[in-house]
C-alpha cells in the first residue's frame, strides 16, 4: 500500500493531521536545508541541485513511498559513488545513472525484492557505510582548512598524502568557522535537542561572514556564485546507448545502496512508531523520486534515517509532514536564496564531519570486530578496506560474495549423514531389520555445497547390503545439484545390484524429486512414505 493510500485509509489527510504535522515538516526542511547543501557539494555538484532533490525526491517518496513518514533525499551513503560519476562523466552522467537507478528500483519493488534487500550481512552494511564516513571525512578537511591543495589524484591514498605538503596553507579565519560550527553543532545537538545543530552553525558562520567578510574564506557565493533564487526547469539529461552501457553498473549499485538505506530508514520509523512499512512500494516510491529527480536539476536520492527520525520525535505521522518540508525548501529557495550566499564552505564541512562520525556507527563496528566470528569479521574489515580504497562498488560485491561464501559453507559443514544403528533403530520401534538393508539419515539442506558430504558418508557402504534406505526426514529443502547427484547415486548403485529406497521426504522435497523424474534412474528406485513402508518394500526386493 503506498503512503497517500495509507493516509488516506487512515484519515491522516484530515485538517488536524494537517495542523499536528505542519510544525515537524518546517523542523525537518529546516534540518534538511544544510544537509542538502553539503551533500550536494561533497558530491561534486553545486548546492543548489542538493536543494532540488530533497524537494523532489521527498514529494514522491512521501506520496508513493511505503511508509507514512519516511523523509528522502540526497544522503552521505551516495557521496563517495556520486563523486566519482561525477569526476568521470560530469553532472549530466550522474543524472543519466540516477534515472537509470529509479527504474532499477522500480523493477525491484515490481519483482517483490524489498523482503530480500533485507538479507544483506550486517558486517557488509557496516563495513561499507563505516569506509565511506572515513572517506568523507578526509575528502572534507581540505574545505574545513582552508588549504591549498595540489591534487595528484583521486583516491583515498593519494587525498591523505596530498594533504601533508598543504598543512603550510593553513587558513586561519576558515579554520576557526569551521571548529566554531563543529563545536556549536555539538554542543546544540547534546543540550539543547530540540534546535537543529545543523542550522545554528550555519546560521551563525554565515552572519559573522557577512560581518567580517573575510575575502580569505570559500563561501557559497565565491566558489558556486550563490543559489539561484527560482525553481528548476525541467530539463532531459544527455543519453546515448554507449553511455547507458557503461551507467548501468554505477545504476545498479545507486539502486541497490538506495534500497537498503530507505529500507533501512524505514524499519527504524516503524520501531519509533509502531508501524508496519510496505517494503517493495517503498522502492517503487523511491524509484519514482530517482527517476524524475534528474528530470528537474536534481540526483540520487534515498531515504534518510536522520531527518525521518527527527520527523517522528517532533510529532510527524503522516505523509503531510513530508510535503512541508518539500514546501519548506522551496520556500528558502524564493526568498531567502541570497542570504546563502555568505555561508562558509567550512561550515558545511563541520556539518559533514558530523555526519561522518554518524555514520562510521563505531559501535557497531567494534561490537563485530570483538564478538563476531571470523568470517563476520572479514567480510567487515574486507568491505570497509576496499571501500576506502578500492571502489564502493567493488566493495559491496566482494563482501555479499564472501558473506554468501561462507554462508553456504557452514551450511556445508550443517548437513549431516548418519548411519542407523540396531540402538538408534529400537529408540524409534523399528527391530528385525536384515543386514543386507542399510538405512541412512541425511539431516540439513540438501545443495550443491553439501553433495561432497554425501558421497564421501556413501562411499563405504558395506558389500553385502543389497538395499538402501536414504530417510529425508531432517532434509528442508532440496537442489537441483542434489538431484543429480542422487540420480548419479542411483545409477551407481544399480551398477552394483544395490537396490535405493527414499522414504519420509517432506512435501516440498517429494515434489522436487517427483518434478525431477528422480525414480526414473533407476528401475528399482522406490519410494515410501514412512520408514515402515520403505522396509516393506526393501523386504518384497528381498523376497523377490
Amino acid at each position: 500500500m503506498f503512503a497517500y493510500q495509507e493516509a488516506i485509509k487512515n484519515h491522516l489527510f484530515s485538517k488536524q493531521s494537517w495542523l499536528s504535522n505542519l510544525v515537524p515538516g518546517i523542523v525537518v526542511g529546516v534540518v534538511a536545508l544544510p544537509l542538502a547543501m553539503a551533500f550536494a557539494i561533497a558530491s561534486g555538484v553545486a548546492p543548489e541541485n542538493g536543494l532540488y532533490t530533497a524537494i523532489v525526491a521527498g514529494f514522491f517518496v512521501s506520496l508513493f513511498g511505503g511508509s507514512r513518514v519516511q523523509i528522502a533525499g540526497p544522503t552521505g551513503a551516495f557521496v563517495i559513488l556520486l563523486h566519482s560519476i561525477v569526476q568521470q562523466y560530469g553532472f549530466d552522467g550522474l543524472q543519466l545513472a540516477t534515472f537509470l537507478a529509479g527504474i532499477f528500483l522500480i523493477l525491484m519493488g515490481v519483482l517483490k525484492l524489498g523482503t530480500m534487500i533485507k538479507y544483506i550481512p550486517e558486517p557488509v552494511i557496516i563495513g561499507f557505510t563505516s569506509g565511506i564516513a572515513l572517506t568523507i571525512f578526509v575528502g572534507q578537511l581540505k574545505d574545513f582548512f582552508g588549504l591549498t591543495v595540489t591534487t595528484h589524484g583521486t583516491s583515498f591514498v593519494t587525498k591523505i598524502l596530498d594533504l601533508y605538503p598543504a598543512a603550510s596553507t593553513l587558513n586561519v579565519p576558515t579554520t576557526l568557522l569551521g571548529l566554531g560550527s563543529l563545536i556549536l553543532i555539538v554542543v546544540t545537538n547534546r543540550y539543547l535537542k530540540p534546535i537543529p545543530g545543523f542550522l545554528v552553525a550555519l546560521v551563525l558562520a554565515t552572519v559573522i561572514q557577512s560581518i567580517c567578510k573575510f575575502h580569505s574564506v570559500a563561501t557559497i557565493g565565491s566558489v558556486f556564485g550563490g543559489i539561484p533564487q527560482a525553481l528548476p526547469s525541467f530539463h532531459l539529461p544527455h543519453a546515448s546507448l554507449p553511455l547507458i552501457l557503461e551507467l548501468i553498473g554505477p545504476a545498479f549499485t545507486i539502486a541497490l545502496l538506495g534500497a537498503i538505506e530507505s529500507l533501512l530508514s524505514a524499519s527504524v520509523a516503524d520501531s519509533m512508531i509502531g508501524t508496519h512499512h510496505y517494503s517493495n512500494h517503498e522502492l517503487i516510491g523511491q524509484g519514482l523520486a530517482n527517476v524524475f529527480t534528474p528530470l528537474f536539476g536534481g540526483f540520487a536520492a534515498t531515504g534518510a534515517i536522520a531527518r525521518t527520525a527527527t520527523n517522528i520525535k517532533t510529532g510527524g505521522n503522516a505523509p503531510i509532514a513530508g510535503l512541508i518540508h518539500c514546501v519548506t525548501l522551496i520556500s528558502f529557495i524564493l526568498v531567502l536564496a541570497p542570504c546563502a550566499t555568505a555561508i562558509p564552505i567550512t561550515a558545511l564541512s563541520a556539518v559533514l564531519f558530523v555526519v561522518s562520525y554518524n555514520m562510521s556507527d563505531y559501535k557497531r563496528f567494534y561490537r563485530v570486530l570483538s564478538t563476531a566470528p571470523y568470517s563476520d569479521r572479514f567480510v567487515l574489515l574486507t568491505t570497509f578496506f576496499l571501500t576506502i580504497f578500492v571502489d564502493l562498488v567493488v566493495a559491496v560485491n566482494v563482501g555479499v560474495i564472501f558473506a554468501t561464501l561462507f554462508f553456504m559453507r557452514r551450511m556445508a559443514h550443517s548437513i549431516q549423514i548418519e548411519h542407523a544403528t540396531s540402538a538408534s533403530l529400537q529408540i524409534e520401534h523399528i527391530s528385525n531389520v536384515p543386514k543386507n538393508i542399510g538405512i541412512y539419515s541425511i539431516e540439513g539442506p540438501f545443495f550443491f555445497g553439501a553433495i561432497g558430504t554425501f558421497q564421501s558418508a556413501l562411499s563405504g557402504v558395506n558389500p553385502d547390503v543389497h538395499t538402501l534406505i536414504i530417510r529425508l526426514k531432517h532434509v528442508p529443502f532440496i537442489d537441483v545439484s542434489a538431484l543429480d547427484s542422487l540420480r548419479a547415486f542411483i545409477t551407481t548403485s544399480e551398477a552394483k545390484t544395490i537396490h535405493v529406497i527414499f522414504c519420509e521426504a517432506n512435501e516440498l522435497v517429494e515434489a522436487r524429486m517427483n518434478k525431477a523424474r528422480l525414480m526414473d534412474a533407476g528401475k528399482d528406485c522406490r519410494f515410501g512414505r514412512t520408514i515402515e513402508q520403505a522396509l516393506a518394500l526393501s523386504q518384497n526386493r528381498t523376497n523377490v
